[in-house]
């Protein structure tokens, strides 16, 4: 009888459950109404996911391959189709824990050199965790990948070298360098930055230990212009080294002799160039810290296609010194002439002078030269606003033997030889002062007071880094100036609190503004060379990027925190010139209207993407 009664009361219980609506797993009751069932015959899904990426490896190496590591945070079916079961500790910790981890870390480590090797040692496991630190914390981090403390970086090279990253292309692989290209172990690279070490930052040649630079501006690329990692790569060009110190440095890891010159360095430079254009035939390659004697003569030569035969196509080249730092510059230029109330076009009215004439400032003049005449002025007229300075005194007439032929360009015949920077201010009366020398503290006080007693609200823009290498602090030139000048360094510079209490702001004129942007602009429309007009383009990209709030702090350029916006702005102003100059040959003018939305589809984020195992030989 009991058990009876237990029979009935669970029969009942099924009656009553069957007799219920039944409902979906969004919670909406399924009615019987068919008309109402096919108008809404399934309910749709509101997740989305990555698409997976495929690999040829599995177990260990995955977690060897920094590509592919995603250390704790491997979810359970991914250990399990990766065979990484018992590889990794139980528990999976996200990648914002991992994040927040990581900079509490860094944080509490005493020095940038030691946060530098930290990020590094991140990188070498997990590029992945890497770039998304770098894009999230970009504006804390940036200096400690990049400039300033990249140079300390390289000086120290060695004795803290433990991973190669990149290639290492020599004199020793003259007759190879094809065989050398075909050894990096990805197909698709759209961007090379190569160095020569001959001239790093202000430091001089630092030769093989340059690398630290290729691989700091490449972090760059990735992070701010959306470059994925496995895209890129950095190049050392080893040919040697004249600094004696490393010749004798035990743990000197480049080439112990002299350096080339002349045809035999050239002809090194060359092969090199013909084949990473065999094998990666889109490439854009930017020479980075070359020395001025060979820097101009090589990006002409390859910008100019008088590199090109018949049997050999052009390469997209690009020199941040001498065209990123005077389209940044420029760009500067016209924000700040923005910010004292006046128009970009009043630059070709401004009495501009620059101190060093090195690569980088001639390179700085010439751009401003090409935004000169593109503002009306002739090029005989245009060279009147420039008076450049170099350790004898003013480029002038008398002094043409000594100087090569893009320094002639500025030589001036109505400037008094020989007068130290105090006099030629005096004489000049410049509304803009620029320090490309990598003299640091070259700008005293008497020089900016004399600048600020013929102008009242100066340029100042000491653009030497790093920082050891800058002609002055921005504190140094918001007092000399009465606080009125308008202020942008090469270096990072803290704000200055005037003694009434106001904030002055001190942007930092970072060629990172630029770079990125020219970059994602080649690799996703593969454009065939970057002119002088998309120059201009991404210089007036930057200067219209500040909002209103950065420039009611007196900031002349944007916020780091805002360069992957910036960097999107830049590369579609020189996607539009280079479609509409046919030097794309991806897109065409039917793709202008809809070129932000293409262009930032192809830009990288860093996240952790489902891996699957892809077997070589899926039907062994």
């Amino acid at each position: 009888r009991a058990r009876r009664a237990m029979l009935l009361s669970a029969t009942r219980r099924a009656v009553a459950v069957l007799a219920r609506p039944l409902h979906r797993a969004g919670g909406r009751a399924i009615s019987d109404n068919a008309e109402e069932e096919e108008k809404n015959p399934l309910h749709p899904w509101s997740g989305s996911v990555l698409p997976p990426l495929r690999v040829r490896t599995i177990g260990y190496g995955i977690i060897q391959n920094p590509l592919y590591n995603k250390g704790t945070a491997f979810s359970y079916p991914e250990r399990d189709r990766l065979g990484l079961r018992g590889l990794l500790p139980p528990r999976r910790i996200s990648m914002p824990l991992q994040m927040k981890q990581a900079m509490e870390r860094m944080k509490a480590l005493p020095t940038d050199i030691d946060r530098y090797e930290f990020l590094t040692d991140i990188c070498d496991n997990n590029e992945t965790l890497f770039h998304a630190l770098l894009v999230k914390h970009i504006e804390y981090l940036a200096p400690i990948v990049y400039t300033p403390t990249v140079g300390l970086a390289c000086q120290q090279f060695g004795i803290r070298f433990s991973r190669p990253r990149g290639m290492y292309i020599s004199a020793l692989d003259r007759g190879q360098m094809h065989a050398c290209m075909a050894n990096w172990p990805h197909r698709e690279v759209q961007v090379i930055v190569v160095t020569d070490g001959s001239r790093i930052l202000g430091l001089g040649d630092l030769g093989a230990y340059g690398m630290g630079i290729p691989i700091g501006k490449l972090a760059l690329y990735c992070a701010a212009g959306g470059i994925a990692p496995h895209r890129v790569l950095p190049v050392c060009l080893d040919v040697g080294t004249d600094n004696q110190a490393l010749l004798h440095d035990p743990y000197y890891i480049g080439l112990v002799q002299n350096r080339l010159r002349g045809d035999a360095y050239f002809e090194l430079v060359d092969e090199f160039l013909d084949a990473v254009r065999m094998r990666f035939p889109d490439v854009f390659v930017q020479f980075e810290d070359f020395s001025s004697d060979v820097a101009m003569d090589i990006l002409k030569y390859y910008r100019d296609d008088m590199c090109t035969s018949a049997d050999r196509e052009p390469v997209c080249v690009f020199n941040d010194d001498i065209q990123g730092t005077g389209a940044v510059t420029t760009a500067g230029l016209f924000s700040g002439l923005i910010n004292r109330g006046e128009s970009p076009e009043n630059l070709k009215d401004q009495r501009i002078m620059i101190c060093g004439a090195g690569s980088a400032g001639i390179g700085v003049a010439t751009a401003i030269l090409l935004a000169l005449t593109k503002q009306g002025l002739s090029e005989e007229a245009a060279k009147k606003c420039f008076l450049i300075m170099d350790k004898d005194g003013a480029l002038t007439s008398d002094r043409q033997s000594q100087l090569n032929k893009e320094q002639r360009i500025f030589m001036r015949d109505d400037v008094p030889a020989g007068m130290d920077l105090v006099a030629a201010a005096d004489f000049f009366k410049p509304t803009i002062l620029l320090g490309l020398s990598a003299v640091g503290g070259l700008f005293k006080e008497p020089l900016i007071r004399t600048v600020a007693k013929h102008c009242e609200k100066p340029f100042i823009f000491p653009l030497s880094n790093p920082t050891s290498s800058a002609e002055c602090t921005a504190e140094q030139a918001y007092i000399w100036t009465d606080n009125k000048c308008i202020f942008a360094s090469g270096s990072p510079f803290p704000a200055y609190v005037t003694p009434q209490g106001e904030t002055k702001f001190a942007s930092q004129c970072n060629n990172m503004f630029i770079f990125p942007g020219i970059g994602l602009a080649v690799a996703v429309c593969k454009i065939i060379t970057v002119t002088d007009d998309m120059l201009y383009a991404a210089a007036v990209a930057v200067a219209n990027s500040l909002t209103v709030e950065d420039r009611k702090e007196g900031r002349v350029y944007p916020q780091v925190n805002n360069i992957r916006d910036v960097s999107l702005d830049v590369a579609c102003a020189v996607a539009t010139v280079a479609i509409q100059s046919k030097l794309s040959k991806k897109f065409s003018e039917k793709d202008l209207p809809s070129l932000k939305k293409l262009i930032a589809a192809k830009m990288y984020n860093p996240l952790y993407v489902p891996l699957v195992h892809h077997n070589k030989n899926p039907g062994d």
